[in-house]
């Protein structure tokens, strides 16, 4: 058996990115009893059904059977890239022929089929990390009111997001990022999603608030000495399917620090804002809110399941997320595994139900499916994905 195939430069750029296992199911009829052909239409079906749910952008395929390039090739018009992709399993029934694929899918830089949602974004409480450089200012309660008050830009400047806050507990998040822990990391973001029914989940550090060692005016000599003041930050956002880190940013800037050595600085108070080193922070969450925003404009909407009923199904996101009465979703089983040395891998199998909302709530929405079949392989916690 024959296929056509295209194989791209990028192929050879693909060998070192990382993509998901996506599993699918297609079909195709066979006519004029040619049953090559048809085969090729439903793996075609297969592969697209993948690519549709994983946001990618095609521009190779190649065919593995029992680990091993065959010369059996596919020509595949879709937009994504499929690393590789193997033939599980092929049933002739009648005029029918059904495949069964699993393709490592590589998704764009830009994914922007679901720009049209917002997607809800945990954001935790930041961590100081060198808490001694809070003393002079006092200002100890920064770690709070940064990430307060970037939640509320993200609310009236963000396009993309809807926010949560998390303020009461410190996460592990830190002592776990400082010995280079992903894994227990990646346990915390799909616990803290799941707990707080949020996509994604945020984390951050203020990783420098000290005192530059050079004056600003040395020269004036009647007045007390004013010297600059460090902000880094560093931002880390985590899927909260599966855990994998999706953007990672370190801010730097600094700015007089205006305050006498021994004034306490109240950081929720307008004086503290309106001062040069607090409207430096202002700016550089200004940075963050535009950086995070392009980036989650463009990851797929991918809603949990929380109730099944017959053909009909409920999703955790509503119209506060820019669900619509019409809108059509792809279903998916989640199917993260972890290794005997606790790496956690990501894999989704793809339901060959769609469904169609029917009913949006603020939060949550009801979606039946398009041709009245009942859900039987569909759970709660799996996921309804926007394309």
């Amino acid at each position: 058996m024959r296929f056509i195939a295209i194989l791209i430069l990028t192929l050879l750029n693909s060998h070192f990115a990382y993509g998901q296992w996506y599993q699918a199911q297609g079909q195709a009829f066979v006519t004029k009893d040619d049953s090559k052909l048809a085969k090729t239409k439903a793996i075609e079906n297969a592969l697209k059904k993948a690519l549709l749910v994983a946001g990618a952008s095609v521009s190779s395929v190649q065919q593995v059977v029992n680990g091993l390039l065959t010369q059996d090739e596919i020509n595949i018009r879709a937009s994504g890239t499929i690393n590789s992709f193997e033939l599980i399993d092929e049933l002739h029934h009648n005029d029918t022929i059904t495949v069964t694929i699993r393709a490592d899918i590589l998704p764009q830089e830009r994914q922007c089929f679901s720009a049209d949602y917002r997607k809800s974004l945990l954001i935790t409480k930041s961590h100081l990390k060198n808490r001694e450089q809070a003393n002079i200012g006092g200002i100890y309660q920064l770690d709070k009111v940064l990430v307060k008050k970037l939640s509320e830009k993200v609310r009236h400047q963000g396009m993309y997001l809807d926010t949560k806050l998390a303020l009461k507990n410190n996460s592990a998040f830190s002592r776990y990022n400082n010995s280079v822990r992903a894994e227990k990391i990646k346990h915390i973001a799909m616990s803290l999603a799941d707990i707080t029914d949020s996509q994604y989940v945020m984390f951050s550090e203020i990783e420098d608030i000290s005192f530059a060692n050079q004056e600003n005016n040395s020269w004036l000599f009647w007045q007390e000495d004013e010297y600059d003041r460090h902000f880094n930050f560093a931002v880390y956002i985590y899927n909260g399917s599966n855990g994998e880190l999706i953007f990672n940013h370190s801010y730097q800037s600094s700015a007089p620090w205006t305050f006498t050595k021994r004034a306490q600085v109240d950081v929720n108070s307008n004086t503290f804002w309106q001062s040069k080193f607090g409207s430096t922070i202002e700016q550089t969450l200004n940075d963050v809110i535009t950086d995070i925003d392009d980036n989650m404009m463009c990851q797929p909407t991918r809603a949990k399941i929380i109730r099944v009923a017959g053909d009909e199904i409920m999703i955790n996101i509503g119209s506060k997320h820019g669900v619509k009465v019409g809108d059509e979703f792809s279903l998916l089983h989640l199917k993260n595994f972890t290794t005997e040395n606790g790496k956690i891998y990501a894999g989704f199998n793809v339901s060959p139900f769609m469904v169609k909302v029917e009913q949006v709530n603020l939060e949550s929405a009801q979606a039946v499916t398009n041709d009245a079949s009942v859900l039987g392989n569909i759970q709660r916690y799996d996921l309804a994905v926007r394309y």
